[in-house]
This record gives C-alpha cells, sequence and structure tokens, in this order.
C-alpha cells in the first residue's frame, strides 16, 4: 500500500458507454450473454482497408443530455466521458455541490485523445488532403481542445464540480488501468476524498485504421465481423478495434460507509511495469506482466490463492495472449490453473486507452453478481494458451477477489486488484 495515510479505497459508482448498449445494465447483459458487438465500420468507407471491422457505440449526444454547445466543443471520446462520468456520479448517489470542490478530483485515461476530431479537421483545413498549406479559417473554433487531451478531464471535472486534482494518464493501452491506480493514489494519500476515474477513446478513425493495418495488428477477418476477435482461440489473427469509455466514482472507505454508499469493491492493489525491450513487441516469458501482478497482489496483501476471476488483456493476437498466460503461471503459480479467465475484448473489441476501465467495470459487476463473462468466440483453443479461459458461455462463480491486467504499446503491463471490503473479515 501506498506510504502516507494507509485510507483504503473503494469503487461507489459505475459508468460505462461500451459497444452493444448504453449503460452499465446493457453492458453487463451483453457480456452475460456472451453476444458480440462487433460489426463492419460505418463511420466511413472502410473498403481501402485491410480490417474492416470494429465495436461501435451506438452513441446519440443529443438524445444522452448534451447541449449543442456541449456537442461542438467536444471530440466523441470527450462526449463519452461526460455522458459515462453522470452515469457514475447518479449511481454512487453522491451529491457533489455538497462536497468541497477542492477534495474532490478528476483521472481520465486516454491512449489517442481526439483522434477522430483531427482527422475530420485535417481533411477539411487541407481540403481532403490536397492542399500542403492547410487554411486554419475552415477549422473549428475549438481546435484547441482537440489538440490537447487535458481538455477530456477539463470536461468532466466541469461537469461534476470538482475543483481537486485533475489529470489525463496516456500511457496507451494500460491508460485506463493506470489512471485507477492514480486516483486511488491520490485518495490514499490524502489529496482528495472523492476522485471521478476511468477512460475514454473514440478511436475508429481511417487514420487509426491505417496504422494499425500497416503493422497487421488487427483481424482481417471482414467477411465475419460477429466472430472476429477470437481471443485465445488457434485461429485468431488480430484484434477488432473498439471505443467507449467507463468512469468510477471512487471514494475513502470510511467516508463511503457513514454515508450509508453502495460499495461494488476495493481498489487493494495496483501495478505498473515497463519492459523496456521493444514499442510493439514482447518477450515471451511475461516476466515484467507476472512482476506487475506480484507487486499488486503484494500491496492488496493478498496471495495467489485468493485470486477468484482473471480478466485478461486478450487482445486476440498470438504474441499478446501467449504473453499473458506465460504471465499468469509465472505469478500465479499452479494456482493460475484453477483460475477462470476471459477476455471481454471478443465481445466489445479493443477500445485501446478506455478497455481497461471498461474492463475493471465488468470486474466490479461480476463481483456483484458472481457471474464472470466468457470469451466468445473461442471455439478451438490455442495449444499454448493452456487456462480455463470460460469459453462461450458466462458462469456462475463465487468472485471475491479479482484481477485485471492490461499491455500496451511502448512495453507497459499493468495490473489491478479488486476485492471485497469485507473479505478479511470473511
Amino acid at each position: 500500500m501506498t506510504a502516507g495515510t494507509g485510507r483504503r479505497v473503494v469503487i461507489t459508482g459505475v459508468g460505462v458507454t461500451a459497444p452493444g448498449g448504453l449503460g452499465a445494465k446493457a453492458f453487463w447483459q451483453l457480456l452475460t450473454d456472451g453476444r458480440t458487438a462487433t460489426r463492419r465500420i460505418s463511420f466511413f468507407d472502410p473498403s481501402p482497408f485491410r480490417s474492416q471491422v470494429a465495436a461501435e457505440v451506438d452513441f446519440n449526444a443529443a438524445a444522452l443530455g448534451l447541449t449543442p454547445q456541449e456537442i461542438r466543443r467536444m471530440d466523441r471520446a470527450a462526449q463519452l466521458a461526460v455522458v459515462t462520468a453522470r452515469e457514475a456520479a447518479a449511481d454512487a448517489g453522491l451529491a457533489f455541490h455538497e462536497l468541497d470542490p477542492c477534495r474532490t478530483g478528476v483521472t481520465i485515461g486516454s491512449a489517442v485523445g481526439a483522434t477522430m476530431s483531427l482527422d475530420e479537421e485535417y481533411r477539411t483545413v487541407s481540403d481532403g488532403g490536397r492542399q500542403e498549406l492547410v487554411d486554419h479559417h475552415y477549422a473549428v473554433p475549438h481546435l484547441y481542445n482537440h489538440m490537447v487531451p487535458s481538455s477530456f478531464a477539463a470536461e468532466v471535472a466541469w461537469a461534476v464540480g470538482a475543483e481537486g486534482p485533475t489529470t489525463v494518464v496516456s500511457t496507451g493501452c494500460t491508460s485506463g488501468l493506470d489512471s485507477i491506480g492514480y486516483a486511488t493514489d491520490v485518495i490514499r494519500e490524502g489529496s482528495a476524498d472523492v476522485m471521478i476515474a476511468g477512460a475514454t477513446d473514440a478511436s475508429i478513425s481511417p487514420i487509426t485504421v491505417a496504422c494499425f493495418d500497416a503493422i497487421k495488428a488487427t483481424t482481417p477477418r471482414n467477411d465475419d465481423p460477429e466472430h472476429a476477435s477470437r481471443p485465445f482461440d488457434a485461429s485468431r489473427n488480430g484484434f477488432v478495434l473498439g471505443e467507449g469509455s467507463a468512469v468510477f466514482v471512487l471514494e475513502e472507505a470510511e467516508s463511503a460507509r457513514r454515508r450509508g454508499a453502495h460499495i461494488y469493491a476495493e481498489v487493494a492493489g495496483y501495478a505498473t511495469r515497463s519492459n523496456a525491450f521493444h514499442m510493439t513487441g514482447l518477450r515471451p516469458d511475461g516476466r515484467e506482466m507476472a512482476e506487475a501482478i506480484r507487486v499488486a497482489m503484494a500491496e492488496a496483501r493478498i496471495n495467489p490463492e485468493d485470486i477468484d476471476y482473471i480478466n485478461a488483456h486478450g487482445s486476440g493476437t498470438k504474441q499478446n495472449d501467449r504473453h499473458e498466460t506465460a504471465a499468469f503461471k509465472l505469478s500465479l503459480g499452479e494456482h493460475a490453473y484453477r483460475t477462470p479467465v476471459s477476455s471481454i475484448k471478443s465481445m466489445v473489441g479493443h477500445s485501446l486507452g478506455a478497455v481497461g476501465s471498461i474492463e475493471l467495470a465488468a470486474c466490479a459487476l461480476a463481483m456483484e453478481q458472481h457471474v464472470v463473462p466468457p470469451t466468445a468466440n473461442l471455439y478451438h483453443p490455442d495449444p499454448e494458451c493452456d487456462l480455463d479461459y470460460i469459453p462461450l458461455v458466462a458462469r456462475e462463480h463465487r468472485t471475491d477477489t479479482v484481477l485485471s491486467v492490461g499491455s500496451g504499446f511502448g512495453g507497459f503491463q499493468s495490473a489491478v486488484v479488486l476485492a471485497r471490503p469485507d473479505r478479511n473479515e470473511r
């Protein structure tokens, strides 16, 4: 645990805006049904690209309460974050106007910032790329907000009236885990009592698709979008791009109990490591992820045998799936073979920096319901991935302590442990 006050941090509000359904309830129904939200890209004509499938959010900002001015000002990722933060705040039942605003903060993770707006604005000011010298007069007046991802955290802070520590965490595909870890430390050290924390990304744009096409990281299985994302399956051939947001209300535990808040889980442990090895490559032994898992478990004061479920990164690339399988074995030993594991990216795609928070939302809801979501499309397991990956169908399973992991380009490896606050009393 972080040195200092030793304060414990709990989740009291959950908001999710993800492919396949808006809100935490619809998100959880999709996962437990084992349905997939992957489809042919509809935001633009994907036919020139190698990979033409994605997991898109059916999102109408105006219908969800954003004003025309807010919609004009914000990139899609910021809109997702604000709508999701409002759901989390309502779920927590906090009267934010009664809180000390200087003791309320915001941390939002994002891997690629305002990609969709920047892509669109470049096409506009360059006349579709035909003009080498762009004409800035055609740009939207809020273009600066799209250039600085810090605007995401600012928009969420304005939405809840937070005036405490406010920041953006951008560590690639681990951003959604790292933002929760950072926010937890802010409360533990005594700098805030409440943190609105999570992540958002809306990156289904031509430039993003082209970038992943170039390194062949995304799947070319365009003829069957519903079954394109296949983590741990022998026939997998790349991940499916996604988008979305998940936001939590984190509180100091004793304060949450005094007000009678509903507590989903305690953020009991967090750690992040880097492999200092390769921008996109992973060592096969999973050593760096295993180290992050070990440190997170030590901070949570638990043993490998206490882990009831692992929410895998499970991107659906052979390199990643084998890497984290090795990491689970290295960090949990024989208990890895007894622990259910699944990847929800099989259903909602890989939303880059947002997905770590979306996966933590799945973990919190799994603990709430004692049901663990499946890995969709897992029909023919890779023999090198020989753990219990919960194929196809959700499973009833007592879940008191959960491990969620993430792996990102640049060598980032992060792990978060969620646990029931009363686990020691049990």
